[in-house]
């Protein structure tokens, strides 16, 4: 019953959503256009549920050719982030179109973040138990490791660190929160994001 409830409540509100903030993408969108070269969004590849890549939506915030000029990892105040990129990302504004893969049926909007091939390589036999659960906007690892590219910042090579520690950690509580995930501990989830990005 929850999964179906689940996919009921992401499709409708998903499209609610994605009409209500029409006028702010367009601002959006502008502002990118105005600060840099390049494209509004931002496509990528991650893997999703089974396995099953797909492409994620983003706005986007770093520099056109940002992929060739450094890992997919963003710490500290990486140089590859555009003036307005900042603050899109302060306030996870970067993050709404994905409201369309979560539309498409792609994504949900609470699920583990979806990781790029590159770091799904490293999962260990246990770790791949995550990829039966949907990728979803937020997670109870992203309210936790909120301020990770804090945590990434200043360290001579993050993305060991993210794949040693952090990722396996975000892993872990991922599985924890989906053994007894409702449409209410979903609900208190998105609030939870909502109040940290608020308050952040």
């Amino acid at each position: 019953m929850y999964p179906t409830t689940k996919r009921v409540f992401d499709f409708f509100v998903s499209a609610i959503g994605l009409l209500l903030s029409a006028p702010l993408w367009l601002i959006v969108s502008v502002l990118i256009k105005l600060d840099s070269t390049g494209s509004v969004f931002f496509r990528q590849e991650r893997i999703g549920k089974a396995g099953k890549p797909f492409r994620i939506w983003k706005f986007r915030t770093m520099v056109a050719d940002a992929p060739l000029l450094g890992n997919p990892l963003t710490s500290g105040a990486d140089p590859r982030i555009t003036k307005i990129g900042h603050v899109l990302r302060k306030f996870k504004i970067d993050e709404l179109p994905q409201l369309i893969n979560v539309f498409l049926g792609d994504m949900s909007f609470v699920g583990p973040r979806p990781e790029v091939p590159k770091y799904v390589a490293h999962y260990s036999a246990q770790e791949r138990a995550v990829l039966a659960l949907k990728p979803g906007i937020t997670a109870v690892s992203s309210v936790k490791f909120s301020n990770e590219n804090e945590l990434l910042g200043g360290i001579e090579n993050p993305e060991d660190k993210y794949i040693k520690e952090i990722m396996p950690e975000k892993i872990k509580l991922d599985l924890a929160y989906a053994e007894n995930a409702s449409i209410w501990t979903d609900c208190t989830l998105i609030w939870q994001t909502v109040f940290k990005v608020a308050t952040h």
